[in-house]
């Protein structure tokens, strides 16, 4: 998946007011989670290089969580959507499902 996609996916799914500037940050959150809890375990060189995104950053970059996993980064963005909305409610389901597949790629 990549940027654009994870973005324009979330903005399919789930009414929100939020900039892509905002969606990109959470995505590169989301990204550093990964690479420092998951990955560099492994020392996986091909991320070493992993400096986050910006807006300066190509919407075509693919993020680093591969196919059938990917999907963490739709529940990842609704999860951020709620809990910046203040539907906490929403926020603990969206933030248990994305951690629920975090923990699926994981192993």
């Amino acid at each position: 998946m990549t940027i654009h996609e994870a973005i324009t996916r979330i903005d399919s799914l789930k009414f929100n007011t939020y900039t892509n500037h905002d969606k990109i940050a959470w995505l590169s959150r989301a990204d550093w989670n990964v690479k420092h809890h998951i990955l560099d375990k492994y020392e996986c060189t091909e991320v070493n290089t992993f400096e986050g995104y910006t807006d300066n950053t190509d919407i075509h970059t693919k993020l680093l969580v591969p196919p059938p996993y990917d999907e963490l980064y739709l529940r990842w963005l609704e999860a951020q959507i709620d809990y910046y909305n203040a539907e906490y409610e929403g926020y603990n389901t969206s933030i248990l499902m994305y951690n629920t597949d975090l923990e699926a790629y994981a192993d």
